[in-house]
């Protein structure tokens, strides 16, 4: 009986924890407060009503953390508290959720709610302006294909005239291929007159202004306007009289007047250069 006695007068832990809290003043609201832990499992812990509490281990932390707070020395409650539990705790085999902090204390639902809706605004937004600014870089593209220059004019437009006009500012040399009789003047003057040999030439002067020639065989001609060909002067068969020896002339092919058949026998001495 007198061991009962003193077992009996041994304070429990929750009220032990219990006067240590109102000794200094502080209210179960304060002390959850400052534990961040529950006001409904404290006031558990203060009543030894292990069933409200959650499992064992969550409960030895509640009460050394409580300890600490009330400067009751946190290893001897805990212990303590175990061995009260272990006589008194029922086993059960449910599962219980440990709430690490009071629900009020939590951040309140509008407000997450809000943070998400934000976050997922912030996203719509930036997706919108970087499909706007990948438009405005591939905008620029049709107007260059609008603007995009057609294909020159030269192709479009040739002009044959400026090459013939290029080639025919050589020397214009006049060469028998077969005895041909020639005549050349200039302005009425007579420059050459006479019978060219097979492979002998004439080379109208650079200084003739208006040079013509007259020819008894054109088929027996051939003409060079600098590396170029000219056409030839006249039709086989027939003389050709009153030509245009002048370069742009020669290539563009100029018609030879008719003449009568034959040369005169008087012919004017040579003037231009015969070479043989």
């Amino acid at each position: 009986m007198d061991e009962e006695s003193v077992e009996t007068d041994v304070p429990t832990v929750g009220e032990r924890l219990r006067v240590a809290r109102e000794d200094r003043g502080l209210s179960l609201e304060d002390l959850a407060s400052q534990t961040r832990i529950p006001q409904r499992h404290l006031e558990s812990l203060e009543r030894g009503e292990w069933s409200a509490l959650p499992a064992p281990t969550y409960t030895t932390g509640f009460a050394k953390s409580y300890a600490s707070a009330v400067g009751l020395d946190r290893t001897e409650i805990g212990e303590q508290l175990r061995a009260e539990m272990g006589g008194q705790r029922p086993v059960t085999a449910t599962a219980e959720v440990f709430e690490p902090a009071d629900p009020a204390r939590t951040m309140p639902k509008g407000l997450v709610f809000g943070a998400i809706a934000g976050v997922i605004l912030l996203v719509l937004v930036m997706s919108w302006l970087n499909e706007r600014s990948l438009d405005a870089d591939e905008a620029p593209a049709p107007t260059v294909a609008e603007t995009a220059p057609g294909p020159p004019p030269t192709a479009q437009q040739p002009e044959p005239a400026p090459t013939a006009e290029i080639v025919s500012q050589g020397p214009v040399v006049l060469t028998a291929v077969a005895p041909a009789w020639i005549q050349v003047t200039d302005n009425g003057k007579t420059l050459f007159s006479g019978e060219l040999a097979p492979g002998q030439s004439y080379s109208v002067p650079a200084t003739a202004s208006a040079p013509l020639l007259k020819a008894g065989k054109p088929e027996a001609l051939k003409v060079n306007v600098g590396h170029a060909v000219a056409p030839p002067v006249g039709p086989p068969g027939k003389v050709a009289s009153k030509v245009s020896l002048l370069p742009a002339d020669l290539m563009r092919g100029n018609t030879a007047a008719g003449a009568p058949a034959g040369a005169p026998a008087g012919a004017a001495p040579a003037t231009g250069n015969v070479t043989g």
